[in-house]
């Protein structure tokens, strides 16, 4: 990173003390103040000339302050200079004006020795966004030594070719041969990582010395190298502010030389992987680029930033941003601080002010807000590393315990950069009030009580309640609208969730396994409402028009119901998902027959998806039947599944009636199956584990409303499981658990590998009666109504990571 001490400021400062009130007086510069002249390329429409003092500070002048410090030689006195001023902008300069010239404005810049010949002191620009912490490594002598032989790079013959090459390099890498082979090379061998970040640090010192030969190739001379912290980053650089003194374009070069040389090492690693054939190399070019794409950004003082400000004319850019909002303004657009601009610099400059504001403002927030997650992934991540550099102490490997100590310090210096940071953004805006509200006691109350407030908010934001703290879990976003919902969860969060979404809602996970943790977070699938239409969920008079998933499992798919049954069908055949089908009904039987069916079928053949399916239905017989053989049938199956889930759950209930019910009864069911409805509409908020226990307390609840009823009656004894209830899972196996897991399939044709339950790839159905048989009564035989099942709206899911079954 090119810097130039901040760029060039422009003029201002207090007052100085009292001047000296003799025409005979001989002012003098102040010792290594440099005349740069105007500046080329200007994006003013009247071009400031620059100065540069001793300790390497740019500032801009006025015209008039530009001659009168040229005029300034240490023989001249104050009349003398005003004459000499006079005659250079053929105006008329008193010495009265150069007196107050220099008292008020060439003194305080310090760029004139005090009336007692002493040197002024030297008071430089702090703007919040600098590289603080500088440590010189080579001072200007030396700088200009080392990358005087690198200038040559510049020619076009070396330069034009480097480039092509550089672009070659770079499509070979990220789009033919690819990273994986390099990343997992990396970590295999921890010698080759630590030679990777090695390099990767050797190319950001030689990124700097690109600056200086570019600034020396245009004949400039470059200043001191070092390194320092630039917000958060760790960050070396070059002072090439000397480079004012070149035209655009060679400023423009001099900001562009550091990613050249970052093109050449690209380059150069590309030639050691041919000899070497070691692709973790290849990680270098990877870093060469995300180096560049870094610097290129305009926000804060990178290389982009530079090349706007050297493109449009306008050195410092953040001292334009004051007057630009300003200018923003409508009573304010005729004020003559919005005209100093050429038209095209102030487009350029209000659409960049428009861009950055907001980002530094977001970042600010955002980074206030998620300061205390980041103090606990840094401390988690810390216990981490210092865990494994143990290990690899205690097993001699020197390489591994280097590139934990590397992990370590890279850990620990943005978090420390970032609360340095945060402390520095408190200071200036407290001083900044401070001084702006001197001697206005309204406003500096009104300053206090906004103070107070951002105290208050701070309290609440960091105040180590549960899971303030809390490291971040690789199944978080980290978006900007996670961080609004985080803000207000409750105001955000609607019925349908995403992966990444943070809330409450359903998941699948093993009855009999542990349940993750924050510290030990696992993969899963959530359960959703469907909102797309698809899959099925069947009953007599059912219907969808959504397309039925593709038939891929080696046996036929299931009859559709015949009127007076239901069925539920999941079929899942893409990656990623869940689908999730139910049906209930309620079916009145006047035929001498009761044969009704229920089914539920999970079918899934997939990767990393479920397929889930509930049904359930009550049969009431009226009058005499003569033969009782009501099905209940469920099947759960995995076809070539890689981390599936398949899950099926059939509950019937069937009882027996004399005659019609009373109308009291029939008013208490309709209340009481709405309500199962309702628990169908939203089944997907009900964990699995629960699920059969909630449909057979419905069915107790049922049996137990007709059974006070005069009309029933008790319900014939057969050998076919009439009265039966729940099949969860698929049951040919009679080891199934309730919550619809079973052993994976021994051959691998259905089973599942990970922490999610997992279904036999049996496909037969099976029937499994789980309930006690439903109460038995008297009753008169009631009034027949036609078969009438109730579905519920058809709800889905989508797969998703969550750490445990109620997320947030």
């Amino acid at each position: 990173m090119s810097i130039g001490t901040g760029g060039p400021s422009p003029v201002g400062g207090p007052p100085a003390p009292a001047d000296p009130s003799s025409d005979a007086w001989v002012p003098a510069r102040a010792e290594g103040v440099q005349l740069l002249g105007a500046l080329d390329g200007s994006g003013y429409r009247t071009p400031p000339a620059l100065v540069r003092r001793a300790d390497g500070q740019v500032l801009q002048l006025t015209p008039l302050l530009y001659a009168l410090l040229d005029a300034v030689d240490g023989e001249r006195t104050v009349a003398d200079i005003a004459g000499a001023v006079s005659g250079a902008l053929q105006r008329s300069v008193a010495p009265s004006d150069v007196r107050q010239l220099i008292g008020s404005q060439l003194l305080p810049l310090g760029l004139l020795r005090r009336p007692d010949g002493g040197e002024p002191e030297l008071k430089r620009s702090d703007p919040l966004l600098r590289m603080r912490l500088r440590v010189t490594v080579t001072d200007p002598e030396r700088t200009r030594r080392l990358t005087a032989p690198f200038a040559r790079l510049f020619t076009p013959f070396i330069a034009v070719p480097v480039l092509l090459a550089f672009a070659a390099v770079c499509w070979w890498v990220l789009f033919e041969r690819g990273l994986a082979a390099a990343t997992r090379q990396a970590f295999d061998r921890p010698g080759l990582l630590l030679l990777v970040f090695v390099l990767t640090l050797l190319s950001a010192g030689l990124h700097e010395f690109g600056h200086a030969a570019a600034a020396t190739r245009g004949g400039a001379a470059p200043g001191a190298m070092g390194a320092g912290l630039y917000l958060v980053w760790p960050a070396f650089y070059t002072d090439v502010t000397d480079s004012y003194r070149l035209g655009r374009w060679g400023r423009i070069r001099t900001d562009l030389g550091g990613l050249y040389f970052n093109a050449i090492v690209a380059v150069l690693i590309g030639l050691v992987w041919l000899l070497t054939r070691d692709d973790a190399l290849l990680l270098v070019v990877a870093s060469q680029v995300l180096l560049m794409v870094r610097q290129l950004a305009p926000v804060v003082r990178f290389d982009g930033y530079h090349v706007l400000a050297d493109t449009t004319g306008v050195p410092d850019l953040f001292q334009r941003i004051g007057p630009t909002l300003r200018g923003l303004l409508p009573w304010r657009w005729k004020d003559p601080e919005n005209r100093v601009l050429k038209p095209g610099a102030r487009a350029v400059i209000t659409l960049w002010v428009l861009l950055v504001v907001p980002l530094l403002l977001l970042s600010a927030v955002l980074l206030v807000l998620a300061f205390p997650r980041i103090v606990g992934t840094a401390l988690a991540s810390l216990g981490e590393q210092s865990g494994m550099l143990s290990a690899a102490a205690d097993a001699g490997d020197a390489g591994g315990m280097a590139v934990r100590i590397l992990a370590m310090l890279a850990i620990a210096v943005p978090v420390a950069g970032m609360g340095y940071l945060l402390i520095r953004m408190v200071r200036q805006l407290a001083l900044s009030a401070w001084r702006r509200t001197s001697g206005r006691p309204v406003r500096r109350g009104i300053a206090a009580l906004v103070a107070a407030a951002v105290v208050a908010a701070l309290a609440v934001a960091w105040w180590p309640a549960p899971g303030t703290y809390r490291p971040v879990q690789a199944y978080e976003d980290g978006t900007v609208t996670s961080a609004v919902r985080a803000l207000a969860p409750g105001q955000h969060q609607t019925a349908v969730m995403a992966a990444g979404d943070t809330g409450r809602q359903v998941v699948l996970w093993p009855e009999d396994g542990p349940l993750p943790t924050a510290d030990d977070p696992a993969m899963s699938v959530m359960l959703l409402p469907r909102t797309d239409g698809e899959g099925r969920g069947a009953g007599a008079g059912a219907a969808t028009d959504a397309p039925a998933p593709a038939w891929v499992f080696p046996f036929d798919r299931p009859s559709a119901p015949k009127e007076g049954d239901s069925q539920a069908l999941a079929v899942n055949t893409e990656d990623g998902t869940i689908v999730y089908d139910v049906a209930f009904a309620l079916v009145w039987v006047e035929d001498d027959i009761v044969d009704t069916t229920n089914e539920a079928f999970a079918f899934a053949s997939c990767d990393g998806c479920a397929a889930v399916a509930v049904g359930f239905q009550v049969v009431l017989v009226v009058g005499q039947a003569d033969v009782a053989v009501p099905q209940n049938l469920a099947a759960a199956v995995n076809y070539n599944c890689i981390d599936c889930v398949s899950y099926a759950l059939a509950q019937q209930l069937v009882l027996t009636l004399d005659g019609p019910l009373s109308d009291a009864t029939l008013a208490e069911l309709q209340a009481l199956w709405q309500e199962l409805a309702e628990f169908g509409a939203h089944i997907a908020d009900v964990p699995l584990s629960e699920l059969e226990a909630r449909l057979t307390e419905f069915k107790a609840r049922i049996a137990e409303v007709i059974a006070k009823d005069p009309a029933a009656v008790p319900a014939p004894a057969t050998g076919a499981p009439a009265t039966g209830g729940g099949t969860p899972s698929p049951a040919p196996d009679p080891s199934s658990s309730p919550d619809g897991s079973s052993d994976p399939d021994p051959d691998g044709a259905g089973g599942t590998e990970g922490p999610e339950p997992e279904a036999p790839s049996d496909p037969e159905p099976s029937t499994q009666p789980s309930s006690p048989p439903a109460e038995e009564g008297p009753a008169p035989a009631p009034e027949p109504a036609p078969s009438t099942p109730v579905t519920p709206s058809e709800p889905a899911a989508e797969a998703t990571p969550a750490p445990t079954a109620a997320t947030g």
